[in-house]
């Protein structure tokens, strides 16, 4: 009978601290908390097993691509801002160089050639099937209380594209006739939305119609202002105790509600699940329709949008149930929808989402997957220790 996820992990992490830690003490010299720290979560991620063994490149032989991988790994540890920083690091620090996978200086390949290897890293979703790697050994066979569904912006040194204006000039629109149709007259069909289309796709076909492009997204934050900026929107469901189950990389105009089914998918094909929290902006009927059909139970705060009545009859709703004391379970259940919030923090606090420093949708979403792996890895640990 296979162990559970918390007895696998605890007995990972004692064999980490008797026999990992003291023969790489004798190895390598004394270790710092930091040190400790990037070689636990290292073992945890294993990225050598999700590196490619050999890339199709021709002239002379990549270097060490595993090595680099472990680095760009510990660049998320040590939330470094540039790749400059994290040569500099490398030369420095010798115990850290070893860690990394070089035995000498001269082994340390150039910031070009670092460059070169995170496209290909990028180009192979390295850090996307690391992380879906580690999931599945994680929480594969275990059923997951809550995921929490939440997006954040993700500010990017690129110049955002504009959508180009329509020259209504040469080509106007036909006119609508408002009110009701004319006897025996029939009003033409009604486009169907982005989620009325995801109803009836497979998985890949969502993924394709979602703009990944950098351009300026707006959103209200906590405090009623809006605030914009340019590059891209990372949507992650978040299960219990903070970790993160599946990521999806936007243009920042893309709306969160358009990326719920896909995300819901990706985290059904990873875990199973019994309650999906989402906060107004998911408030949809064919996302509550995909949850069901998914044999979820959808927690999805109501949006009144501009039916001014029906914000004002939840509002004294709200305030009826505190003066009563009443504390329905769906509510209880729905606070713990601050995990993705906390996740969304320590992503740009501590893993490097932040520090954005490449271009392109493909090298900014293996950028932040190797923060969401690193990050993964910490959460894992802490449930053990």
């Amino acid at each position: 009978m296979p162990l559970p996820m918390f007895e696998k992990l605890s007995d990972f992490w004692r064999t980490i601290q008797r026999q990992l830690f003291p023969s790489l003490s004798e190895d390598l010299g004394p270790l710092s908390d930091k040190h400790r720290d990037l070689i636990a979560r290292l073992e945890v991620v294993r990225i050598e097993e999700t590196v490619p063994r050999s890339f199709q490149v021709t002239g002379r032989p990549p270097k060490d691509r595993v090595a680099i991988a472990r680095a760009f790994v510990a660049k998320a540890v040590y939330d470094l801002p540039t790749t400059r920083q994290l040569i500099e690091r490398v030369h420095a620090d010798p115990i850290f160089r070893r860690i990394c996978g070089w035995e000498r200086k001269k082994d340390i390949p150039s910031e070009s050639v670092f460059s070169r290897a995170f496209a290909e890293l990028a180009e192979h979703e390295v850090g996307a099937r690391a992380h879906e790697r580690l999931i599945e050994n994680a929480l594969g066979d275990r059923i997951v209380g809550h995921i929490s569904r939440d997006s954040t912006a993700i500010e990017a040194r690129e110049k955002p594209i504009f959508k180009p204006e329509i020259d209504t000039s040469s080509a106007p629109k036909p006119q609508k006739r408002r009110g009701r149709p004319r006897k025996g007259e029939e009003r033409p069909p009604k486009e169907p939305s982005r989620l009325d289309l995801q109803l009836k796709m497979t998985f890949p076909e969502m993924i394709e119609g979602l703009p990944t492009v950098c351009d300026r997204g707006t959103k209200r934050n906590s405090k009623g202002h809006q605030e914009s900026w340019n590059g891209y929107k990372l949507h992650i469901d978040t299960a219990d105790g903070q970790i993160p189950i599946s990521v999806i990389l936007t243009s920042a105009s893309v709306h969160d509600s358009q990326v719920a089914i896909p995300l819901a998918t990706l985290t059904a094909q990873r875990v199973t699940s019994l309650y999906d929290l989402m906060d107004s902006a998911y408030d949809a009927p064919q996302i509550r329709e995909y949850c069901k059909r998914l044999g979820h139970v959808p927690l999805i705060d109501i949006n009144p949008r501009r039916d001014a009545a029906l914000k004002e009859e939840l509002k004294m709703e709200a305030a009826r149930r505190r003066q009563a004391g009443i504390h329905l379970a769906e509510e209880v259940r729905y606070n713990e929808r601050t995990t993705s919030e906390r996740v969304n923090a320590r992503l740009k606090d501590e893993y490097g989402g932040r520090h954005v420093r490449v271009r392109g949708a493909c090298k900014v979403a293996c950028h932040l997957m190797f923060g969401i792996l690193v990050l993964t890895a910490d959460q894992l640990l802490r449930l053990v220790r």
